[in-house]
């Protein structure tokens, strides 16, 4: 495997995205989802997950409880990604739709300003059954934004959806120095989009597909037709439709719908992104330069996975690049442990802030095991000034209680979450705390104590 941080080359940093997106029909999630995550994959490996979901099974009982604790599909995507060093940035849930994203631990210190949305559109705005959520950040520096959509369905709502999309996009964050949706460097869309191909009979798009003959229906498809006709559809960008339509399957297998209604296959499920600069150079000549190009996107595989038979939709997954040259190079917070960890006694730490940093008295250190799962999933944590006992101008000393470090030791981390920020903004290098050896000891003898007990005739009682 090659290293999971960032490729660095003349100052410019590539990263990996791999995103999914997938209406699951209410289904529980798979047994296994190493293809669809590319994880047996012989790439280089993935710096960023995003995963979104539609019909999210959202029945009120399932909802509250989802509301009170992660949902099943969080919690899934969670066992599988934690051990491999992602940690669950953020996620948004509306009803049935869900966005996750998970980055690699290198990134989190460069990762800030994370905000979610939801815009509801079913029913008027008034229903959150079809609609959109939002994840935003600033990736060292440079403002992404990704947009789960589930819209309306039917042939004849091609209309509805582009009011939909817009209404989506017209969203605002609530915080004043967060840009719009369309003022971001990089904005992706994705989801059930629900957009059908027209006009042709389904006679002749099953025979396009068995052929193999996917061109033949592209004029057709209602979102290539919009994006000719829409100005704010041209600025998105999409690969090609190589892959089988991914709606509507029997469920379990690769079948196109054999029910009474025989559905039309359809591209519902789709992947498009668009580039700000991209958008503003070609509105201001045919040629734009590429070194005035801080940020680029290059999707290297755009994909369905016929494999996957839990819902009548099958996953469609874009794995991109994205090449950028950082405007963050050095995190907010460093730190670190002092001398040797154990939990026979009291142990120091040590960090250290870039200068203007915005520290609280609510911002606290995290002691992590290295397959956490998200920021909240900490094993203990100090207050940085309650838990203060030393500091200089160049360097702060906090202690953690021997009480609180685990017995049995293992490989942690460190993280400093910062309130103001609310995200990690610093993270330590992984480090071993020692088992407590007063404790093994005392189970050893206790051990040992209970063989000098044990009776003899032990065995003669188990004879009848």
């Amino acid at each position: 495997m090659e290293p999971s941080g960032p490729a660095q080359r003349d100052a410019v940093t590539e990263l990996r995205l791999h995103l999914v997106t997938w209406n699951v029909g209410t289904a529980s999630p798979p047994p296994d989802v190493t293809s669809l995550l590319q994880l047996n994959s012989l790439s280089p490996t993935m710096d960023m997950y995003v995963i979104g979901l539609q019909e999210v099974n959202s029945r009120i009982t399932n909802f509250l409880s989802d509301l009170a604790f992660d949902d099943p599909w969080s919690i899934f995507f969670m066992t599988v990604l934690s051990p491999l060093g992602y940690i669950k940035l953020s996620s948004v849930r509306m009803q049935g739709l869900l966005l996750l994203i998970f980055v690699k631990h290198a990134h989190l210190p460069f990762i800030r300003d994370v905000r979610t949305h939801y815009t509801r559109t079913g029913l008027y705005g008034y229903w959150g059954n079809k609609g959109g959520v939002t994840i935003r950040m600033s990736l060292y520096g440079h403002t992404i934004c990704f947009i789960n959509c589930h819209l309306p369905a039917h042939m004849e709502n091609t209309e509805q959806r582009l009011d939909d999309f817009e209404k989506i996009l017209e969203m605002q964050f609530e915080e004043e120095n967060i840009p719009s949706t369309l003022d971001h460097d990089v904005l992706f869309w994705f989801g059930d989009l629900n957009f059908r191909i027209a006009d042709y009979g389904i006679h002749f798009v099953r025979e396009s597909i068995n052929n193999k003959r996917f061109n033949l229906l592209w004029d057709k498809d209602q979102l290539n037709m919009a994006k000719k006709k829409e100005a704010f559809l041209q600025e998105f960008i999409e690969g090609p439709l190589q892959f089988k339509p991914t709606y509507k399957f029997d469920l379990h297998s690769d079948v196109y719908d054999t029910s009474e209604k025989k559905r039309k296959p359809a591209w519902t499920d789709r992947i498009l992104w668009r580039v700000k600069n991209l958008c503003q150079h070609a509105s201001k000549e045919d040629e734009f330069s590429e070194e005035e190009q801080t940020i680029s996107v290059t999707l290297n595989n755009y994909i369905s996975h016929m494999s996957y038979g839990i819902s009548d939709h099958k996953p469609v997954t874009g794995t991109f690049g994205l090449e950028l040259k950082p405007l963050l190079s050095d995190p907010l917070v460093t730190l670190s442990p002092e001398g040797e960890w154990s939990a026979e006694h009291d142990v120091l730490l040590s960090y250290s802030a870039v200068p203007g940093f915005p520290s609280s008295a609510w911002d606290w250190i995290g002691l992590f095991k290295v397959t956490f799962r998200h920021a909240n999933d900490y094993v203990t944590y100090a207050w940085v000034e309650d838990d203060e006992i030393s500091s200089n101008k160049d360097s702060k000393q906090v202690y953690m209680s021997a009480a609180e470090i685990p017995d049995v030791g293992g490989e942690f981390l460190l993280c400093y979450y910062s309130n103001n920020l609310q995200s990690i903004v610093g993270i330590s290098q992984p480090f071993q705390i020692h088992p407590n050896r007063t404790l093994i000891e005392k189970d050893l003898a206790q051990e040992e104590n209970t063989w000098i007990h044990k009776p003899d005739n032990l065995e003669s009682h188990n004879e009848f």
